[in-house]
């Protein structure tokens, strides 16, 4: 079912490279018109999932990747919408097209949750680090985007991202709330999740359970993203790291996000397969 949202997200990211090179009005409107639609229709599948197992689904890589699709759509709709700046559009639609691509790849038949995540707190977890992957996903394109704005400035060639782009100052703030909303909902997520890890481990047969530990690379990988975006906020506030450096600092912490999101996910947990 994860196919039937990747044509209108690819549709959509052809528009909003074409209204990026050409700023075109009406080519900017269907472009959100058709990303709208793309986020309906995954809303559609989602609902359809959650009434067919009787829970959200959540539960395997495919599925979390396919919720982070959807959150990330919706999140970056309602910035749109808000701002009434279109031009982050061509570079967060792609990676939903990917990734979207990724998890309808590897599709398969939604089965019933594995008794152990018959639990409040699964779902409130696994939210939180949506949430929280939406915000940094939103703040390492924004963060791309000053770097070649910045670029551009430098050279005093001035034209293709100054006449396309909000200004440094603005992209700089976009980055730091991005950031700042991202680590409150990661730090909530980790929180949850080693509330209900103790809760479930002195009882627990299941060998997944018993997986889960700072060792296992799912676990460590995402304590580590959670240490570059502490650093970042720090560093922002502390000694004076905004701008350039903030931006980098982003993309490092997303390209983190997307690694135990998709190989880790896939390949290298022995606690987070359910």
């Amino acid at each position: 079912m994860n196919l039937f949202p990747l044509l209108p997200y690819t549709v959509a990211g052809i528009a909003y490279g074409i209204h990026f090179c050409r700023r075109s009005l009406q080519i900017g409107r269907l472009a959100t018109t058709t990303l709208a639609a793309a986020a309906l229709i995954h809303t559609f599948v989602i609902g359809m999932q959650t009434v067919q197992v009787g829970h959200l689904p959540f539960a395997g890589t495919e599925a979390v990747i396919s919720a982070f699709v959807w959150l990330l759509a919706v999140a970056y709709l309602y910035t749109e919408v808000t701002t009434d700046e279109r031009a982050m559009g061509v570079f967060i639609v792609p990676l939903l097209v990917v990734l979207q691509g990724v998890s309808a790849l590897g599709d398969r038949v939604i089965e019933p949750a594995a008794p152990v995540l018959d639990s409040p707190w699964f779902a409130v977890h696994v939210l939180s680090l949506l949430f929280a992957y939406a915000g940094f996903a939103l703040a390492c394109v924004v963060g791309i985007t000053y770097v070649l704005l910045f670029r551009e400035l430098k050279s005093k060639q001035l034209g293709f991202f100054a006449e396309r782009l909000p200004s440094l100052q603005v992209l700089d703030k976009m980055n730091g709330r991005a950031v700042g909303v991202g680590w409150l909902f990661l730090t909530a997520g980790l929180v949850v999740g080693a509330v209900w890890l103790f809760q479930l481990q002195p009882d627990s047969v299941d060998p997944r359970v018993r997986a889960m530990s700072f060792f296992d690379p799912k676990i460590s990988v995402v304590l580590l993203s959670w240490g570059v975006y502490s650093f970042e906020l720090y560093a922002r506030r502390s000694i004076g790291w905004s701008g350039k450096r903030a931006a980098w600092l982003s993309a490092l912490g997303f390209s983190i996000v997307l690694l135990n999101l998709v190989p880790v996910g896939y390949f290298l947990t022995e606690s987070h397969n359910f």
